[in-house]
């Protein structure tokens, strides 16, 4: 298993704090995502542990890419991962971060 943290600033923290949300199963080519509010002074912070060794630049592309999508502030992304792939992953957290603002905008 590998642990990897990866932080963003320049996100916008939701009017609102919504609940924190879980998608996913933990299960062979996939994986589980909780999101959920945090007093992070601004940051976006995504800890993820995966059974995919040496991948980090992978892991790093996909999250670059996603907070991209979703600038968000003052939250905690935890990822247990069993072999996603990198589409699955983007996808598994646009379904977390849509489903945790409730369609509400940054």
């Amino acid at each position: 298993m590998e642990s990897l943290t990866f932080e963003y600033r320049g996100g916008r923290a939701l009017a609102a704090q919504p609940a924190p949300v879980l998608v996913g199963v933990v299960g062979s080519g996939n994986l589980e995502v909780l999101v959920e509010p945090a007093p992070l002074g601004g940051l976006c912070r995504i800890e993820i542990l995966t059974a995919a060794v040496g991948f980090g630049a992978t892991w790093q592309a996909v999250m670059d890419d996603v907070f991209a999508r979703h600038p968000l502030a003052d939250l905690r992304i935890s990822i247990n991962d069993v072999g996603a792939t990198p589409a699955v992953v983007g996808l598994r957290l646009d379904q977390a971060l849509e489903e945790f603002a409730g369609g509400a905008k940054p």
